[in-house]
């Protein structure tokens, strides 16, 4: 009898999410040729980050929005369409299907309609805030809790974000603002119904259902796109998105200017809000990936890098709660890949503190040398050929690039070719072609 699900090794956890995952279990292949190519593929893509030796670098292509121009249209237009969003998405796949293992799909495109009902007010996009033209969404940072806020949040949290956070962030949430502390109710079902005698909480809910219903078609034809997507060949890279605690607080709450002078005039106030946001996210984080059956959870990292925060700063604000989520992860059999954005030189020494083969690191601007020496023996490296080299390079120069990077990281496996950052601009679409060629030269175990 097979054990409960409880009682297995975070290896044994591990074993049963990877393993359909690399049999395309379920999977309706177009025909026997992306069969051969996913499992190929997700075959490499794992031993890889297991920080194991491959046939092959993995090439992961940071693409952005660079599908939605390569096909003819822009962003907005895949915005607010979502038969355009999947044109798009499949006519890089098709016209790329050699030159990659992976690249980023597109349910990483919001949805326009979606958010207009919701009129977010921490986001501009297209047509909303920003010109048609525009290559993508912008984040607006406010403090949108405010410095002296802290003991509100600590109180009762649910409500705080529900009737204050929720109107100063979402338009369509106004309303909620008039409704009482759901505690206030307690034992009087008959007063549940009384906020929604204002015509503003009224108005408010039915935004917020109606965002819903959009929100819920757009995500079930792109579910459909990306799984078009796999049956042509490509295995997803991850299944879940996440961030850091640290991040949520200073993305969402607090901005910049307000988490920065937290760590000096507040920092204790600050970490009890890091803490209490992170056991919750543990949670919501797995419950999320074991729905959709799924091995890796991605994460951007914001502001953990060595140009935001000292070092000093480093150990007591970001890390210890990251890793506190990457542990909890693990211990689920989940592998977590993260994005170090900026430069991470003087993390080292830190960030390969995990069992070996169970987290990647894709790189933005950290020595890619150094971090080989410093945790290429525990965990899976990836990256980073710079955005400027990808947008405005030639293909030669590209593909030089791209073997320095395979002489320096390749050997010994765990090294998974990418860029440091998205390329929506991307100017040549041969300069992609030319990082498989660098593989196809020297990457080759």
């Amino acid at each position: 009898m097979e054990k409960p699900w409880s009682e297995l090794t975070k290896e044994e956890k591990r074993a049963h999410r990877e393993a359909d995952y690399l049999e395309g279990k379920g999977i309706k292949f177009r025909d026997t040729r992306a069969e051969k190519y996913y499992k190929e593929r997700a075959r490499r893509m794992v031993t890889a980050m297991r920080c194991e030796v491959p046939d092959r670098v993995p090439v992961n292509l940071h693409n952005g929005h660079y599908p939605a121009y390569y096909a003819g249209y822009d962003y907005k237009t895949v915005m607010y369409d979502v038969e355009k969003l999947g044109e798009s998405w499949k006519k890089f796949a098709e016209d790329f299907y050699e030159d990659m293992d992976g690249f980023m799909g597109a349910s990483l495109i919001s949805c326009g309609p979606a958010m207009d009902i919701l009129d977010t007010k921490n986001t501009v996009w297209p047509g909303h805030g920003l010109p048609d033209n525009a290559i993508s969404h912008q984040f607006v940072e406010a403090e949108y809790l405010k410095g002296d806020e802290y003991d509100l949040l600590f109180q009762d949290p649910s409500d705080f974000a529900f009737r204050v956070l929720m109107p100063r962030m979402t338009g369509a949430a106004n309303g909620l603002a008039f409704f009482p502390p759901l505690s206030a109710m307690i034992g009087m079902p008959m007063a549940f119904s009384m906020p929604f005698t204002n015509p503003a909480v009224r108005d408010s809910f039915r935004k917020l259902i109606e965002a819903g219903e959009v929100q819920e078609q757009w995500g079930k034809r792109v579910m459909e796109i990306e799984q078009e997507i796999v049956a042509m060949g490509f295995p997803a890279y991850r299944n879940g998105m996440a961030m850091a605690p640290f991040d949520i607080i200073g993305n969402y709450l607090r901005g910049t200017k307000g988490i920065a002078t937290d760590m000096y005039r507040r920092p204790e106030k600050l970490l009890e809000a890091v803490n209490l946001v992170t056991g919750p996210y543990i949670e919501r984080t797995i419950a999320g990936l074991n729905a959709t059956g799924g091995r890796v959870v991605a994460f951007p990292l914001h502001r953990g890098d060595d140009s935001f925060m000292s070092r000093k700063q480093f150990e007591k604000f970001y890390w210890p709660s990251l890793k506190r989520v990457i542990d909890a992860l693990i211990e689920e059999g989940i592998s977590v890949s993260l994005f170090a954005e900026g430069a991470y030189n003087q993390r080292l020494d830190y960030i390969g503190d995990f069992p070996k083969g169970w987290v990647t690191w894709e790189f933005d601007k950290t020595d890619m040398a150094a971090a080989k020496k410093a945790i290429g023996d525990r965990c899976c490296i990836a990256g980073n050929v710079p955005g400027s080299v990808m947008l405005y390079g030639t293909p030669q120069e590209v593909k030089e690039t791209a073997l320095k990077l395979l002489e320096t990281c390749a050997p010994g496996g765990g090294y998974i070719l990418a860029q440091g950052a998205a390329t929506t601009e991307l100017k040549n679409p041969d300069n992609y072609r030319a990082l498989m060629a660098a593989v196809k030269e020297a990457g080759i175990y």
